[in-house]
């Protein structure tokens, strides 16, 4: 009973902790990752990512909970990126947080990493 107990808090803390949470003030806003799009654009998508996304896939895109996200883009297009940010794939819930606009935005900037 303990062990199912411990199980549902645990899944309920990583359900929670996925669900984006604030920016943090502190995060670069002019801080480019090699993106190939225009550094406007770049900057905006990494805000969102950076707010949305990196609790799971690391500050870096490096994974963690979830995917290493660095080479994204060699294995999906924006359009599949997009949906996989509104509907979700495997573990990953979808993110209802995220607006079609910023979800397009980001989809743009991962698929740009190759």
């Amino acid at each position: 009973m303990k062990k199912k107990l411990l199980a549902v808090l645990f899944g309920t803390a990583l359900v929670l902790g996925a669900c984006g949470g604030g920016g943090d003030d502190g995060a670069s806003k002019d801080k480019d990752t090699g993106s190939d799009t225009g550094g406007e654009t770049a900057s905006a998508a990494e805000e969102i990512y950076q707010q949305n996304c990196s609790m799971c896939h690391g500050q870096d895109l490096s994974g963690g909970a979830g995917h290493d996200l660095r080479k994204i883009g060699s294995k999906h297009s924006a359009e599949e990126i997009e949906d996989i940010i509104h509907n979700g794939i495997g573990s990953m819930a979808p993110q209802k947080q995220v607006s079609d606009e910023d979800a397009k935005e980001l989809a743009e900037w991962l698929a740009a990493k190759k």
